[in-house]
């Protein structure tokens, strides 16, 4: 793991942040802390409808179909800006347990994601009502989605700390 962040600092962008003014790690991590609240609040909306803390009159694809394209928009920056406040100082990283965690927590709220967009409960919601095994399922899925993002935000928050 040494060898990989040794190699993410001396990275061209890892020079740049360190060398470009000191309100360049400022301002990424303003944009940074700003994806990850965009990205979490759409996440949590629609965990929360999936696992049914919402009325039935707020539809699951009309909700989705709001809040997912902030949301992969919120993705994409908040891994920019993470990439390039890691490469700032990795090397500094090399016993933080919660990087250890962060990661892995993104990768199952992505991969969670992937996987629910191929359910056919996921694709029929706009042609019929669901069953109660559907949305048991679409529950499930937004149940691992809340615990993926929140633990990738609290250790996103304790890494700082450590």
């Amino acid at each position: 793991m040494r060898d990989i962040l040794v190699w993410i600092e001396q990275t061209g962008l890892g020079h740049w942040m360190r060398e470009s003014g000191p309100w360049t790690y400022g301002i990424v991590n303003l944009i940074h802390i700003l994806a990850v609240s965009t990205l979490f609040g759409s996440v949590l909306l629609l965990d929360l409808r999936l696992l049914g803390v919402w009325s039935r009159r707020v539809h699951i694809a009309d909700l989705a179909a709001a809040v997912m394209p902030a949301a992969m928009t919120a993705f994409i920056v908040a891994v920019c800006t993470g990439a390039a406040m890691l490469a700032t100082k990795a090397t500094a990283y090399v016993d933080n347990p919660f990087l250890l965690i962060k990661f892995p927590a993104i990768a199952v709220g992505f991969i969670n994601a992937a996987v629910l967009n191929t359910r056919p409960a996921w694709q029929e919601l706009r042609l019929r009502a669901l069953t109660a095994r559907e949305r048991r399922q679409l529950a499930v899925f937004g149940g691992i989605s809340l615990t993926a993002w929140l633990t990738a935000v609290t250790c996103g928050r304790m890494i700082g700390y450590w």
